[in-house]
């Protein structure tokens, strides 16, 4: 009885040997036919954008704006957000500036743009200085701002009022960086966040400013973002989730750590004072898990020998994916926000997945440029799979790297 069974095991084992056996040559037809699957997926997916002109003009249909106007309006707003209301000098401000909206426990509500309306788009009744606003924020976003403004007003004097899409538009500007974009038809504001970006406007109607500029669409724009990681929205600055260090509010001038009380203000001044920001947010590249790593942060909208979507657009990515080690495990290293093409933005640790030595450490320990990264989802049965390489931009790594000491 026990030479059947020994003997059916034998034979079990022998089948079940040569049906995982794959010859090198079947394994290529089979690494052939994923391939072909994974084209023919890509290409029921829009194709990416060309890259962005060198200097151009784009409206932003994704930003919304509000009117907040009274005699408290600056007072109201200089309490719920995380950059000063005034200028350097304690004087009314002429242009507009960067934040963001933090909830009790120092997470971001909002991010947004913070405009004196000199013009009354907004509400042309109040005529003093310094008593008319515009807030510029995600669109999918600004109703729920505008209720949150109401709420806590309280019985401060000022109305909150949500611009209709055609009261008044954004615009943004970016040049070769020899000449300053300026205009007499729409109000212009430098953006603060990285010194490359360009610039803000905004018009009180749908007409394009009057300015010798290339005109694009907003997916330029957003590509010019992401290369210099710069994350926008709550698609991408995940509500009462980010810390307003993480997405790099405290180096694109979007907090004052010498202003007054605000809301939230607490957890972001220890945080300056006391903590480490392990995680920031950064640009990436996805690629193709046979090529090499790419050197260097570029956008490619065609796939090319090197790099590129390689049929798995970053559009087709979840949100929120964990970024994990290739051939390793081990913690997670960050996560996938959002991209277009073969760029994107990724809430990476800096000390796994870049060279940035941290406040307090004399080396970054975890980090080897010899280790790769990838990002995985889907089903079990239909897994997708792309490898991801962090960047630190040229701005951002003037900010983290330490002063030497004299």
């Amino acid at each position: 009885m026990h030479g059947i069974t020994r003997h059916a095991t034998l034979a079990t084992r022998k089948r079940l040997s040569a049906a995982s056996f794959v010859c090198r040559t079947c394994r290529h037809q089979q690494q052939q036919q994923q391939q072909q699957q994974r084209r023919q997926y890509s290409s029921n997916i829009t194709p990416p954008p060309p890259a962005p002109p060198a200097a151009g003009l784009t409206a932003l249909p994704s930003r919304r704006l509000i009117s907040v106007a009274g005699p408290d309006a600056a007072k109201f707003l200089q309490g719920v957000i995380t950059a000063n209301i005034a200028s350097k000098e304690a004087l009314t401000r002429q242009t507009g500036f960067y934040a963001a909206f933090l909830n009790a426990t120092g997470r971001v509500l909002h991010d947004v743009f913070i405009y004196p309306d000199i013009a009354g788009l907004g509400n042309a009744e109040q005529q003093q200085a310094g008593t008319r606003f515009l807030i510029e924020a995600d669109a999918n976003e600004a109703e729920r701002l505008a209720r949150h403004i109401k709420r806590y007003k309280l019985r401060a004097k000022f109305d909150v009022r949500l611009l209709a899409v055609d009261e008044a538009t954004v615009w943004h500007a970016w040049t070769d960086g020899r000449h300053p974009v300026t205009t007499d038809s729409a109000m212009v504001t430098r953006d603060p966040r990285t010194p490359d970006l360009g610039y803000r406007l905004i018009k009180g109607d749908t007409a394009p400013p009057a300015l010798d500029l290339e005109t694009t669409t907003e997916d330029s724009y957003t590509v010019r973002r992401y290369l210099q990681g710069v994350a926008e929205g709550q698609d991408e600055i995940v509500r009462e989730h980010a810390l307003p260090q993480e997405t790099n509010m405290d180096y694109m001038n979007g907090i004052d750590y010498h202003k007054g009380c605000y809301v939230g203000q607490e957890l972001t001044i220890r945080t300056k004072h006391r903590g480490v920001v392990r995680k920031r947010v950064l640009p990436c590249v996805i690629y193709d898990e046979e090529r090499a790593a790419p050197r260097e942060l570029q956008y490619r909208p065609q796939e090319d020998g090197n790099h590129g979507p390689e049929g798995l657009p970053a559009e087709t990515i979840p949100r929120e994916t964990s970024i994990g080690r290739f051939g390793k495990k081990g913690r997670s290293a960050g996560k996938w926000l959002k991209g277009v093409g073969n760029v994107g933005l990724g809430l990476c640790r800096l000390e796994i997945m870049t060279d940035i030595v941290l406040p307090g450490e004399t080396a970054a320990s975890t980090y080897d440029p010899a280790n790769e990264f990838m990002l995985q989802w889907g089903d079990e049965d239909k897994r997708n799979a792309v490898k991801i390489k962090a960047f630190v931009p040229d701005w951002l790594r003037k900010e983290l790297q330490p002063t030497p000491t004299q």
